[in-house]
C-alpha cells in the first residue's frame, strides 16, 4: 500500500512539472488511443505535415528572434516614447508590432515610463499593438494563411495602436487619465526599464562571447516554444478539419455582414492560446468555413484580449484604463475585420 501511494504521489508530481502545451498533447493523444484508436494514425500524419510545412517558417522565425536578442536590438524601443506626443503615438503604433521581449521586460519598462510621465496614449498605442504581430509571428502566419493575411494583421495591428494612441490622445483632458497607475504597480523588476533598454544595440552581436551564449540560448528557448505549441494548435487543426461540422462554422462565422465578425472578435480571447498556435488553429476554422473578415478580428481582439497580454495591462493600471484597453481592441479588431473581408 504505501509503495502504491509512492507511485500515485510520483506520478502526480511528475504530471505537475509537465509543461502545459506537452500535458494537452499527451491528453488529446489518450482521448483518440482510447475512444477511436483507428484514427489516431491518421491524425497524427495530418498535424505532422502541417507542422513540416511550417518548418522553413519556425526556424527562420527562431534565428531572427536569437538575433535582436542577442544583438540588443529591443533597446531602440525605447526612442519611440521621446520627442513630441504625437511622434509617440505614431513611433509606438509602428514598433509595438516589431519588439522582440518578454512580459517581465514590458511591464516594468511601461511601468517605469508612466511614473515618469509618459503619455497614456503612446503606452496605449504600443501596449496594443505589440501583443498583435512581431517577425516570428509574422513568419508563422505566413506559413499558416499566407503572406496577403500577414501583411493586412500587420497594418492592422499599427491600426489598432493609431486607434488606441488618438483615442486617449482626444480624451486626454479626462479626469480619469491623469493618474493611469495602480499604486501597487511595479516599478522596477527582474528586467527593470534601465537595464532591459539602456546601451546601444550591437548587430555584429558574433563578435562577442556572452552574445554569443545569449543567441543560442535564445534560439533553443524559443524553438522548444515553437515546437510545443505548434504541435499543438496542429494536433487541434487536424481533429477539428476532420470532426468539426463545416455547416456549423459556416453558419456561425461565415457568410456576410457584421455579426459573423463581431462574434469572432468575442470568440477571440477566451479561445486564444497564443499569436503563435492561433495561426493554424483559424487556418483550420478557415478550412471549414470561418470568414476572412471573422479570421481577422479573431487573431487581433485574441492577441490583445488573451489572458497573458490583458494580466500585463490590468496588473498596472487602474480599472477604467483597462476598460478603455479592452474597448479600443474590440472596436479595432471589427473595424479591421471589415476592412479585411471587403478587400480580401
Amino acid at each position: 500500500m504505501t509503495a502504491l501511494v509512492a507511485a500515485i504521489n510520483q506520478g502526480w508530481s511528475a504530471a505537475r512539472r509537465l509543461d502545459g502545451a506537452w500535458a494537452g498533447f499527451i491528453a488529446i493523444c489518450l482521448a483518440l488511443l482510447a475512444f477511436v484508436p483507428r484514427e489516431l494514425p491518421g491524425v497524427l500524419k495530418d498535424a505532422a505535415g502541417s507542422f513540416l510545412h511550417t518548418l522553413p517558417f519556425i526556424l527562420f522565425a527562431v534565428a531572427a528572434t536569437a538575433y535582436l536578442r542577442a544583438s540588443g536590438a529591443e533597446r531602440v524601443v525605447a526612442k519611440a516614447f521621446e520627442g513630441r506626443e504625437v511622434r509617440m503615438i505614431v513611433l509606438a503604433s509602428l514598433v509595438g508590432g516589431l519588439a522582440p521581449f518578454c512580459s517581465c521586460e514590458v511591464i516594468p519598462f511601461i511601468a517605469a515610463l508612466l511614473a515618469a510621465g509618459a503619455p497614456l496614449s503612446a503606452v496605449m498605442a504600443f501596449w496594443l499593438a505589440s501583443p498583435i504581430m512581431d517577425p516570428p509571428m509574422f513568419l508563422i502566419t505566413t506559413g499558416a494563411l499566407g503572406l496577403d493575411f500577414a501583411i493586412a494583421k500587420t497594418l492592422a495591428a499599427v491600426f489598432l495602436g493609431l486607434l488606441g494612441g488618438f483615442g486617449v490622445y482626444a480624451m486626454r483632458g479626462a479626469e480619469f487619465l491623469a493618474a493611469p497607475l495602480r499604486p501597487s504597480a511595479p516599478t522596477c523588476g527582474c528586467c527593470s526599464a534601465k537595464r532591459a533598454f539602456s546601451g546601444q544595440p550591437v548587430w555584429r552581436f558574433w563578435t562577442h562571447d556572452d552574445r554569443r551564449q545569449t543567441f543560442w540560448a535564445a534560439a533553443r528557448e524559443n524553438l522548444l516554444f515553437l515546437g510545443k505549441w505548434l504541435a499543438l494548435a496542429y494536433l487541434i487543426e487536424a481533429l477539428m478539419v476532420r470532426w468539426l461540422p463545416a455547416g456549423m462554422v459556416g453558419d456561425w462565422l461565415g457568410g456576410d455582414g457584421i455579426a459573423p465578425i463581431m462574434l469572432g472578435a468575442l470568440a477571440g480571447g477566451p479561445a486564444y492560446l497564443n499569436g503563435y498556435a492561433a495561426a493554424p488553429l483559424v487556418a483550420g476554422l478557415m478550412e471549414q468555413g470561418m470568414g476572412a473578415g471573422a479570421a481577422m478580428a479573431f487573431m487581433l481582439a485574441g492577441g490583445v484580449s488573451c489572458i497573458p497580454a490583458a494580466i500585463a495591462v490590468f496588473a498596472l493600471v487602474k480599472r477604467r484604463i483597462f476598460a478603455l484597453y479592452l474597448g479600443f481592441a474590440f472596436a479595432g479588431s471589427v473595424i479591421a475585420g471589415i476592412v479585411f473581408a471587403a478587400v480580401a
